[in-house]
């Protein structure tokens, strides 16, 4: 529609007002995986997404994609779409340190769950599992989805600034940077996920915590066929060393992931710490490249150079009224353990089942509020624990001796690690020490799982009145993750299975989500089936009952989930659609009716309605 936007009771612009329930600025990882959650069944929501981008991403930064994250994208069935583009196996069984891409090697350590030692907790951790699935790749996934699912989306299109009308609508002004005209767009709700350099955080003005950043890096995008040269040492990422050169300062260090096994590759270079940056040329990239690579007669071509900061920054809150800021706009740290694209969709999906349930009616406005109680402090966990991985390699650095200023001391160290006197001993020990200290950022399960979420959406009453303990975190809650029914944390993974089963197995995860609340019980849990569909006829919500247990519809066949479940088997676990548990009762209770219904009040926000 078109007509005049009026300040303060005069007629500002005469333009184009396009209505819109709902506004997306960003088609990224958090964007479009955002309007994929929004408008999946059964409460298909869309509106207008926009990007101030040609297309989307064509760098692939974020890649490694990690079982947090798919099981968010399993519940939209998008995982195997996922799938069938990633990169898996072998291709990412390693992380090395080598002196070049095809030269000597001086060490491997297994990533991504593949190392034989840590296979099995994965495996009981999550469905799912790690893959390398590139921005690129990733990104025109969602979009299409999206777009396919009823999103308008447009390019080109870059977000000015917004103001809050009388009725609470969000009139915000955009760019079309095709005709260099601006219009509005009127919404109902304004989504921030425009990065990490967000003009919906900046015009909201909500402060950044910062500490200091790691400086400048490089991504230099190469193509190189290398084939012939990883086949025996496989891995997407590898950090390569050359003691015996005088360092560039543009290029300190490098590490080398894969983008396209074998022939296409990120060379991600770190300038000297404390030198003055200047620009290289093209030759002298081309040249450190080929160093690196190790081959000079390897045919190389550089396709795309861009640089980005290490960065430690988080919001210290992630909305304000129905502005919402997600993604890299409220998070901002290096691509170490890789966190990023994965917390994107998490935060997503944490959000979009609360606007479907607020528009639909079945929630109070009030539960909005808890998206950024919960995702904010994993947001500050992640910002942490990827700036601690980049520091994780120092002591490797240092232990081989590449951090000593001249080549004459460098080589003396690096030289005495194959020496056989006591003080080399040492140093290889503490070399290999260094060296498994990295796993902090290669086997991390517990940084990607372990969250537990206290709001209002998460009923505690009962664990307080018993005086039930939070569950402890493993000893290293970086590397192992804990499962446990206790509000707050995600639902645990256990395969189960029918009398006479149509697949081999299927995962408590499937039982819940798909926008919808499940309750879990067992045998002696008919009140609470009962009660699960009085209360839902009542407050309009739909919740999906399943029984877990000998002669039940699903038979505990690894009698994993007895060992998870933490409740009787005539207890329940109420799982919200974002598949965290919202509550649980150790047992039947009396009025089973009565308690479901004081329970889902308060976690929908209605118990004061």
């Amino acid at each position: 529609m078109s007509g005049s936007v009026v300040v303060n009771g005069v007629p500002e612009i005469k333009s184009q007002v396009v209505e819109t329930p709902l506004l997306i600025v960003g088609a990224g990882p958090a964007g479009g995986s955002l309007a994929c959650f929004l408008s999946y069944p059964p409460y298909s929501m869309t509106g207008i997404m926009i990007s101030a981008a040609t297309t989307t991403s064509q760098t692939p930064r974020a890649h490694i994609t990690n079982p947090a994250a798919f099981e968010c994208l399993r519940d939209i069935d998008l995982e195997q779409t996922c799938l069938a583009q990633a990169v898996e196996g072998d291709c990412m069984v390693h992380t090395r340190w080598c002196h070049d891409m095809t030269g000597e090697e001086y060490a491997r350590i297994y990533s991504w769950g593949n190392d034989p030692k840590r296979h099995g907790e994965y495996e009981a951790a999550t469905p799912c599992h790690h893959v390398d699935l590139p921005q690129t790749i990733f990104e025109p996934i969602v979009v299409q989805r999206a777009a396919a699912q009823g999103w308008d989306v447009r390019f080109r299109t870059s977000f000015v600034d917004f103001k809050t009308e009388d009725d609470g609508k969000i009139l915000s002004r955009v760019r079309d940077e095709l005709t260099a005209t601006e219009y509005y767009i009127r919404s109902q709700y304004l989504f921030g996920c425009d990065g990490a350099r967000s003009q919906v955080l900046r015009e909201l003005k909500i402060p950044l915590i910062k500490k200091p950043g790691q400086g400048l890096a490089l991504n230099v995008l190469v193509k190189v066929d290398l084939s012939d040269y990883v086949e025996a040492r496989k891995g997407n990422l590898h950090w390569v060393f050359q003691p015996e050169k005088e360092y560039p300062d543009f290029a300190w260090s490098g590490l080398i992931r894969m983008v396209k096994p074998w022939h296409e590759w990120m060379f991600i270079l770190f300038p000297k710490p404390g030198t003055e940056w200047k620009e290289p040329t093209r030759e002298q990239y081309v040249q450190r490249c080929k160093e690196i690579v190790g081959r000079d007669d390897l045919p190389l071509e550089i396709l795309d150079i861009s640089k980005w900061y290490i960065n430690e920054i988080v919001a210290e809150y992630y909305s304000e009224g129905n502005i919402f800021c997600l993604g890299d706009a409220v998070h901002r740290h290096p691509p170490f353990n890789g966190l990023g694209s994965n917390t994107c969709i998490q935060d997503a999906f944490n959000l979009a089942w609360k606007i479907k349930y607020v528009a639909q009616g079945l929630a109070s406005p009030s539960i909005l509020e808890t998206f950024s109680h919960e995702r904010q402090p994993v947001g500050l966990g992640v910002i942490t624990r990827a700036n601690q991985g980049i520091r994780d390699h120092v002591p490797v650095w240092k232990e081989m001796g590449l951090m000593e200023e001249t080549i004459e001391k460098r080589m003396k160290i690096f030289n005495s690690l194959k020496t056989a006197t006591p003080e080399a001993r040492d140093r290889r020990k503490r070399v290999n020490a260094a060296i498994e200290g990295t796993s902090h950022e290669f086997h991390g399960i517990g940084v990607e799982m372990n969250h537990r979420y206290d709001s209002t959406a998460v009923y505690l009453d009962d664990e307080i009145k018993a005086n039930t303990p939070k569950p402890e975190w493993p000893e290293d809650p970086i590397l192992h993750h804990k499962a446990s029914t206790y509000p707050g944390h995600r639902l645990p993974h256990a395969w189960l299975n029918r009398t006479m089963p149509a697949k081999d197995h299927t995962s408590t995860i499937d039982l819940a989500g798909h926008g919808r609340f499940c309750l879990l019980t067992g045998i002696g849990g008919e009140k609470w089936i009962e009660a699960a569909e009085m209360v839902g006829q009542a407050l309009g919500v739909e919740i999906n009952v399943h029984t877990i247990g000998w002669g039940q519809e699903w038979i505990d066949v690894y009698r994993d989930w007895e060992r998870k479940r933490e409740v009787e088997e005539d207890g329940c676990v109420l799982v919200r659609p974002d598949r965290f548990v919202a509550w649980r009762s150790m047992g039947l209770q009396g009025d089973c009716v009565e308690k479901l219904s004081e329970v889902l009040k308060k976690v929908l926000g209605r118990s004061s309605l």
